[in-house]
């Protein structure tokens, strides 16, 4: 018999939000697999390190980050193939993912590569979005509001159309993307609802209103948009 494949979701950065589930299978499985940049430390080890037994395989999957070259599929193709091998040797892998593996997590690309082939189990985990929203002190939605997810690369004219009928919105991947969007929320007269969330629940987070926020933003912050609707009980 084959080893089965996790996908774990172990949450935006801090060790704590990692569900039990994935706990517990983080510390029995014989073999880990992450994805990390192609030199230094990866961030998704980081978060899990505090849980880790210190006795398992590790396959670090070394790849570059920048938006260009990812996903670097000759990465993928041959992360695939050494999980693949230990898979049809008998063992489980655990392969960690950041937030939650099907919602923009990496760990859809060897999903992609092994589903069809051997058994794999996605466990969710706390998403950066909802990490997010609990920083602010904000909801993301009540009652029918409607919530949008919208990646910060998609030009202008797309942005604004998925905000028009939208009552509170997440705008992921921001980035090198900061300027621009924090314009077009001026132009659009929303500037007021967002906020600007960095490295959520991490030692470094910052939450700031969108128009006090740096010029500069990481890969790992995100703008909430939030509900025209004053929350009432």
């Amino acid at each position: 018999m084959t080893g089965t494949l996790f996908g774990l979701g172990i949450g935006p950065g801090d060790p704590e939000l990692i569900t039990l589930k994935a706990h517990a299978i983080l510390t029995r499985v014989k073999v880990i697999a992450y994805p990390a940049p192609e030199h230094g430390e990866s961030l998704a080890r980081r978060i899990v390190a505090p849980h880790l037994p210190g006795t398992q395989r590790e396959i670090a999957i070394r790849m570059p980050l920048d938006a260009a070259r990812f996903p670097a599929r000759e990465v993928y193709d041959e992360a695939a193939r050494e999980i693949r091998a230990v898979l049809d040797a008998g063992e489980d892998v655990a392969a960690l993912c950041e937030g939650d593996p099907f919602l923009y997590g990496s760990f859809a690309y060897l999903f992609a590569r092994l589903a069809s082939t051997h058994k794999v189990v996605v466990v969710p985990g706390v998403s950066s979005l909802t990490a997010a929203a609990a920083a602010t002190g904000q909801p993301l939605a009540l009652q029918r509001d409607v919530l949008t997810v919208i990646p910060a690369p998609l030009p202008d004219a797309d942005i604004a159309r998925r905000l028009e009928d939208s009552d509170s919105a997440a705008i992921m991947k921001l980035g090198r993307h900061l300027g621009r969007v924090r314009a077009l929320l001026v132009a659009l007269g929303l500037i007021e609802r967002a906020w600007y969330i960095e490295h959520a629940t991490m030692a470094a987070q910052k939450v700031l209103p969108l128009a006090h926020a740096p010029e500069a933003a990481p890969y790992f912050s995100l703008i909430l948009i939030t509900s025209k609707e004053t929350p009432r009980l």
